[in-house]
């Protein structure tokens, strides 16, 4: 027996499909109109338009067969007339071209024309001619990076042609450029903090570098260290790095130094009382919410930290300067402390209760501004008290805080304030953006060369 449901589900999805027809039918006919006006790319979108509507319809894949032929056609004629005047323009459309048949195989056959096959066959054969020849030139040079790209170009056009796959692997080897990023140097006050930032910007080149650069490959910590001696921690001279890098087998080295930390410390307090909803039942078992006021005092301490830091990119080549910036960045922390211990859920305690912002909104509004001005915008009572209800009793600051510090959280919940020198290593843990968009730069850029050709591949 059909239900009523059944049949209602039964009727929508006819209706459905009704629709998707008409839909479909209308499309193809404004397709075959703007064709008919010579509009063959709309007319194309429409009926590719239409059969995804509905796949099966003949009128759609006709509409859709006439548009995509007289695109073709259009684009055959332009790539004749482009290669009388720019053979190398002409191939570029010829591989659009190609990737346009392809793309609509879906939709439509699209027949090939023997005689521009013919002519696009030697169309192509010219510009990898062309670009292999720039190439073969390009590697004697001892232009590595570009003699690749040109070899890549070449087998783009013709896949296999002559020996381009042998010499592409080859000049890819040869173009691969390694970048050793050392020990940055930092003053006395703290001999550490230059070590700490090269690491950082290290591991976040390596992983950006990796999917971005097509030639640039960041030297592993491994390597840096093992070529690196304790005199090299303290600082080293550009004659240094430089020969550090080719001990490393690097081609471009990045030597940096850290500026003096510049810190101005704050201390707020915020002593008032705030809000806790307690919960009583009466002897007949009714129960009965108030709020009661309890007294806290939470002290926040605030350091302002801005530290300088000069980077250049050096060439082991020559030793000659690639890149060079200075920029500084700042960072803030706020350390909250509070003695007071909540009791129960966490929930029921309020900076103010509704009952006080409607009895006193003046008081209200003070308690609220107070709180902010201790314990910054985005800090909640709820956080103070779920970060004083985990700490331990006496929580002094430890390095495992720093990944906080550095992702930018609101607050630290400690008795005292980071280091001035960790939070110029969080200023500068996340800034080698300048860095990684140099090196981008560079990617593509051929060095001199030092070297004899075979000994780049160490």
């Amino acid at each position: 027996m059909v239900t009523t449901n059944s049949r209602w589900i039964a009727i929508l999805a006819a209706g459905l499909i009704v629709t998707g027809c008409a839909g479909s039918a209308k499309l193809t006919r404004q397709s075959q109109e703007k064709l008919a006006k010579g509009n063959a790319w709309r007319a194309w979108e429409l009926a590719t338009r239409a059969l995804d509507k509905e796949p099966g319809n003949p009128e759609a894949r006709r509409a859709a067969t006439a548009a995509g032929a007289s695109i073709v056609d259009e684009w055959q004629r332009k790539i004749h007339a482009l290669a009388e005047l720019d053979t190398l323009q002409a191939a570029e459309q010829v591989l659009e071209l190609d990737a346009f048949r392809l793309n609509a195989a879906r939709y439509a056959t699209l027949a090939e024309d023997a005689d521009f096959g013919t002519g696009e066959k030697a169309i192509r054969h010219m510009a990898a001619r062309t670009f292999y020849g720039r190439g073969v030139d390009e590697l004697e040079d001892r232009r590595p990076k570009q003699a690749y790209l040109d070899l890549s170009q070449a087998q783009e056009f013709v896949p296999g042609y002559r020996n381009v796959e042998t010499l592409a692997s080859r000049a890819y080897q040869q173009a691969l450029t390694r970048v050793a990023v050392v020990p940055f140097r930092s003053g006395y006050e703290q001999p550490g903090l230059g070590i700490d930032v090269a690491t950082r910007w290290r591991e976040s080149l390596t992983d950006e570098l990796a999917h971005k650069a097509h030639f640039t490959r960041i030297v592993g910590p491994d390597q840096v260290e093992r070529n690196m001696t304790v005199a090299n921690l303290s600082g080293m001279s550009r004659d240094e790095v430089v020969r550090l890098g080719r001990k490393m087998g690097a081609q471009r080295v990045v030597w940096g130094s850290i500026g003096q930390v510049k810190s101005q410390d704050g201390l707020h307090f915020f002593r008032d009382e705030i809000s806790r909803r307690v919960k009583t039942r009466d002897a007949d078992g009714s129960e009965t919410v108030r709020w009661i006021e309890v007294p806290i005092e939470v002290v926040a301490r605030e350091r302002d930290v801005t530290v300088g830091v000069e980077y250049e990119v050096i060439s082991v080549a020559d030793g000659s300067s690639l890149g060079r910036k200075r920029f500084e960045r700042s960072t803030s922390a706020r350390a909250v402390w509070t003695s007071f211990m909540p009791e129960g859920d966490l929930d029921s305690y309020t900076l103010v209760s509704d009952a006080l912002r409607a009895a006193d909104p003046v008081r209200a509004k003070a308690i609220e501004s107070s709180w902010k001005s201790a314990c910054g915008e985005s800090a909640t009572l709820h956080d103070v008290l779920e970060a004083r209800r985990a700490a331990p009793s006496d929580a002094r600051y430890n390095r495992s805080a720093l990944p906080r510090l550095i992702a930018g959280a609101a607050f630290v919940f400690l008795q005292d304030l980071p280091p001035a020198d960790d939070l110029a290593l969080a200023a500068l843990a996340n800034a080698a953006g300048p860095l990684r968009d140099d090196l981008l730069q560079l990617d593509a850029v051929d060095d001199p060369t030092y070297m004899v050709e075979g000994d780049r591949s160490h």
